[in-house]
């Protein structure tokens, strides 16, 4: 609740916890969604054409920038008063989101 109403204050450690909690979530998300690229690329019928083999490795590569950048923010969420993640930082987990997606229209196409 916020600080302002009925005389309850807001627990500050709270929101920092569930930010991390988020964080590991999708990065746990992630995975599995590499994990099941990375199984119809190896089971899928027909198996794996050259581009569906360089999709999965996008996917893993991504995956694996999106793993470091979660960690620095999760770190940087110990901090007492953590600061605003870095725009920076913030562009290449949406760039690392975008390419796992577009991982995912090249092995359905």
């Amino acid at each position: 609740m916020s600080g302002g109403s009925g005389g309850r204050t807001r627990d500050p450690a709270a929101q920092p916890e569930r930010t991390r909690f988020a964080w590991r979530r999708t990065t746990l998300t992630f995975a599995v969604a590499v994990a099941l690229a990375i199984r119809d690329v190896l089971y899928g019928g027909g198996g794996a054409s050259p581009v569906e083999a360089a999709a999965a490795a996008v996917g893993v590569l991504s995956w694996l920038g999106f793993l470091v950048l979660a960690h620095r923010r999760i770190a940087a969420m110990a901090a007492g008063r953590p600061s605003a993640p870095d725009p920076g930082v913030v562009r290449a987990a949406a760039l690392c989101t975008l390419a796992m997606a577009m991982v995912g229209v090249v092995l359905l196409w």
